[in-house]
């Protein structure tokens, strides 16, 4: 196997027009997952751990831009969870401190895990991933470049940059159902905001379908809201839980998320 340790963005886009096969890593929390078990076994793999332009976050005329780079760990300092404090809240239930170090925003959307813990966060801020390769750079919706089970739009020939967003500012959580309280994949989850500003209810869930997905009413909505969250899934029976039980926990996620939101 053959490891190629870009220090530039330019030349980790270089390596990826070149060897439109290679894995590109970052924190590695997935990937070498599937590395030691044999299910990947590429002839090579990008690191990508000294790009520092995937580093950064940054606040952007009103939006907020969050490099492929940035840790579940800087996530949770203090600026940026107020910023986007439903991701804050996800960030702290993934993992062990040293996953949570590792870990990567980028690596969660190149996985395309329907348990990905940060994905419904950033559909209900509306967040666009910002994707790139040697021709130039493209944007798509969270929504739209989520595909299916560990699929998404990206191209042969692109790594993800990042993604913006613009944080609403309002009333916004996230929980989970795990069988224990840490270092757990979810069973289901929920972000949801109660965004007064709009007069709407936004709520996403994970592990309850094949992608994240987003779901949307009225506030005046609020008491048949989370019917509507659970109707919306499409949960499948496994051996982290059944999908009777995955509709019944969000039903029960989505209204203490509401009690949590709208006090």
């Amino acid at each position: 196997m053959d490891v190629l340790t870009p220090r530039t963005l330019d030349e980790a886009l270089r390596y990826r027009a070149e060897y439109p096969n290679a894995l590109p890593i970052q924190g590695g929390t997935d990937v070498m997952v599937d590395l030691n078990f044999d299910r990947a076994r590429p002839e090579t793999v990008i690191n990508l751990n000294a790009v520092r332009e995937l580093r950064s976050w940054r606040r952007d005329n009103g939006a907020v831009w969050l490099g492929a780079a940035l840790t579940y760990t800087e996530a949770m300092e203090s600026e940026l969870a107020a910023l986007v404090p439903a991701l804050a809240e996800a960030s702290r239930t993934v993992g062990s401190r040293p996953i949570r170090n590792r870990g990567t925003l980028g690596g969660n959307l190149g996985t395309a895990s329907p348990a990905g813990d940060a994905l419904p966060p950033l559909l209900i801020e509306e967040a666009e991933v910002a994707l790139a390769s040697v021709d130039g750079e493209r944007t798509l919706p969270l929504s739209e470049f989520l595909l299916g089970p560990k699929k998404n739009a990206l191209a042969t020939d692109e790594l993800i940059l990042g993604v913006r967003l613009t944080p609403s500012a309002q009333p916004q959580t996230f929980m989970k159902v795990g069988p224990r309280n840490a270092m757990v994949i979810a069973i289901c989850s929920v972000a949801l905001v109660a965004d007064r500003e709009r007069d709407e209810l936004r709520a996403a869930f994970g592990s309850a379908g094949p992608v994240a997905s987003l779901v949307t009413a009225p506030l005046g909505e609020r008491d048949a809201f989370a019917t509507a969250v659970a109707s919306a899934a499409s949960p499948i029976d496994d051996v982290r839980g059944t999908a009777a039980y995955r509709r019944h926990a969000l039903d029960v996620l989505v209204n203490r998320a509401i009690d949590r939101c709208l006090v």
